[in-house]
């Protein structure tokens, strides 16, 4: 069975209690005990998308997906921090130094939104792109602690 942990959000920057049970509602459903993770990537994309179809700004925009990887975020450090535990010193450099070059990559790929648009709509493209990219990486790494 697979079991998320979730928290109480003291810091602004915490994902809301709605936005993190909807998410970890849809994981537990698409990736249930026999499913593969992959499944799970039709979660990406359930708070930021309806938020975004009432969106009238480009800051609106950002919030929604802020909104969301502020989830996908949590899902991921508490993830890796759990994987971490199963693994021996050498298995937990290998991660942490995977973890740093995901990060930069993450980085680099979503900020080429600014370099190739350099207008307005750049930010919440780049905005999407870490929320997506970010999904992704917790969904990978929790296929770690399920197979």
């Amino acid at each position: 069975m697979i079991t998320l942990a979730s928290g109480a959000f003291a810091q602004s920057n915490r994902p809301d209690a709605g936005a993190t049970k909807d998410i970890e509602d849809c994981i537990k459903t698409a990736a249930g005990p026999s499913a593969a993770m992959s499944a799970a990537e039709s979660c990406i994309g359930i708070v930021s998308t309806p938020c975004l179809k009432e969106a009238k700004s480009t800051a609106d925009m950002n919030r929604c997906n802020d909104r969301e990887k502020a989830v996908w975020d949590d899902i991921l450090n508490e993830t890796y921090r759990r994987l971490g535990k199963k693994l021996d010193a050498e298995q937990q450099g290998k991660l942490r130094d995977m973890q740093r070059a995901w990060i930069v990559s993450r980085d680099k790929t979503c900020g080429f939104y600014w370099d190739y648009y350099q207008g307005t709509m750049a930010s919440p493209m780049a905005a999407a792109c870490v929320n997506h990219e970010t999904a992704r990486r917790a969904l990978f790494l929790l296929g770690f602690l399920y197979d």
